[in-house]
């Protein structure tokens, strides 16, 4: 089979055929570090980190580049807010970005490359551009670069607009641009901002414009022409529509599949910085295992918008403790059987445009089946079964048992104190039990309830987790 995506830029089903055979080139668009990220952001990097399990378990060699946009009029000002350097403000979300990405199981990519590390990269595709007569300098002696969207017929194309239909591009003043829409390149440096935000070009000093780093990255790490350019919905236009534009206008075929996740709201709403409905990633893990916020933010085919409400968490997180009820029951009696095999119909979902609900409606079934061989005692039948549930969660990057998630589970010193004084106090229950003092053992396991301990009796003996909402 052959995995099709949906493709933003025509609008229909597209099969992937790689630039190199055997290996997939992605560049999604990472974050602007203002601020820390918050959970709208990385469902972004969950689907994408989902869409590369999926291409590496099916055999394809994945270089992904996810950029980070450390320069930007927000950071800058956010650094005169503060009284920090912008470059601090730049690094320190950076750091929480990167925090996020471990925190949910996001493997980091192949190259994360910066902004500012790649100004020489950006120069040469604005003299590119110049010389084909698709930009030039501003002649009011700003120092400005812009893109000339009536030098390049297509513009428009990835989000099936006319030129004349758009608003100005709100980047930089009308007065040094030639037509209202056109978007800046470069940007010059402006009295009163830091010296170190800006470098020196043939233009004059300045700061590179938002679509352009990312159009320089692309080619340098993935080539003239890839396979995947991603990113969230939002970003389609002006962000991915100038990209498209100024890298076509260069000369390079740029990428063959557009791949847009919706958003994730909240009240109806984008979740956004702006408009302060943030949830950060660093304090929704407080109120639910990360490993549940995984599943949450996965569970969702990545182009259905996620209405946010604490209620419909707490039922995933809910969802998911049944699911690793289950790994954790079978790996108790047959071993962790990590070698299974994933069902055709799975894989056949994560084809069809990385259809995760699908695919979770395949693994609710295996693992209905698993419970049947559970109460029967087929331990004969309950390994290959248990070995497809695991192989079909390690696509989704929700394996209980991998090790990406030993630290939040129950390893800390007073949870292992915890387990410790749980299982005492069933062993305890056991051996009243045993001597048929069924009131002891009926107090002590009313005692564990109250705790918020549940316990329940298997054919391999009695076994007990915390309530959800209990962590």
């Amino acid at each position: 089979m052959t995995l099709h995506l949906y493709d933003s830029a025509t609008r229909r089903m597209t099969p992937l055929d790689p630039v190199v055979p055997g290996r997939v080139g992605i560049y999604h668009c990472g974050l602007t570090v203002q601020g820390p990220p918050h959970i709208g952001h990385i469902r972004k990097e969950v689907v994408f980190d989902v869409l590369r399990r999926w291409l590496e378990h099916t055999g394809y060699e994945v270089r992904i580049i996810a950029n980070v946009t450390d320069i930007d009029d927000k950071i800058i000002a956010k650094g005169a807010q503060t009284g920090e350097p912008w470059f601090a403000v730049a690094y320190r979300n950076e750091r929480a970005l990167h925090a996020a990405y471990e925190v949910l199981g996001c493997r980091p990519p192949t190259y994360e490359p910066r902004a500012t590390g790649h100004v020489p990269e950006m120069i040469e595709m604005i003299a590119t551009l110049i010389e084909r007569g698709h930009a030039y300098p501003a002649e009011d002696g700003s120092g400005d670069v812009y893109f000339d969207v009536r030098s390049w017929p297509a513009y428009g194309e990835l989000s099936n607009q006319s030129v004349d239909d758009m608003q100005a591009a709100p980047d930089a003043p009308s007065e040094g641009k030639r037509d209202p829409r056109d978007f800046a390149l470069w940007k010059g440096y402006k009295k009163g901002e830091p010296e170190s935000a800006s470098w020196a070009t043939p233009w004059g000093r300045g700061r590179p414009g938002w679509h352009l780093e990312c159009s320089a990255m692309a080619a340098k790490y993935l080539g003239p022409e890839f396979d995947i350019h991603g990113g969230g919905l939002d970003l389609r236009f002006p962000h991915h529509e100038n990209e498209l534009a100024q890298s076509r206008a260069a000369g390079q075929p740029f990428a063959r599949i557009w791949m847009h996740n919706a958003m994730l709201n909240l009240g109806n709403a984008k979740m956004s910085k702006s408009v302060g409905n943030t949830l950060m990633v660093s304090e929704v893990v407080k109120r639910v295992p990360p490993i549940a916020l995984r599943y949450y933010l996965a569970a969702a085919h990545y182009r259905s918008v996620i209405e946010y409400s604490e209620e419909a968490l707490a039922e995933a997180a809910t969802a998911f403790s049944r699911i690793e009820g289950f790994v954790r029951r079978a790996c108790d009696v047959v071993g962790p059987c990590d070698d299974g095999t994933i069902p055709h119909a799975f894989a056949a979902a994560m084809d069809d445009d990385l259809s995760v609900p699908a695919a979770l409606a395949v693994l609710q079934e295996t693992i209905a089946e698993g419970n049947r061989q559970l109460s029967a005692g087929q331990r004969s039948g309950l390994a290959p079964t248990l070995g497809a549930v695991r192989a079909m969660l390690g696509v989704l990057g929700v394996d209980p048992l991998d090790p990406t998630w030993s630290s939040s589970s129950a390893t800390t010193a007073a949870e292992d104190a915890l387990a410790v004084l749980v299982q005492h106090l069933i062993d305890q229950r056991a051996e009243a039990r045993r001597a048929k003092d069924f009131a002891t053992a009926d107090r002590i396991r009313d005692q564990l309830a109250a705790a918020g301990v549940e316990v329940e009796d298997t054919p391999q003996g009695a076994r007990w987790s915390l309530k959800e909402g209990e962590r």
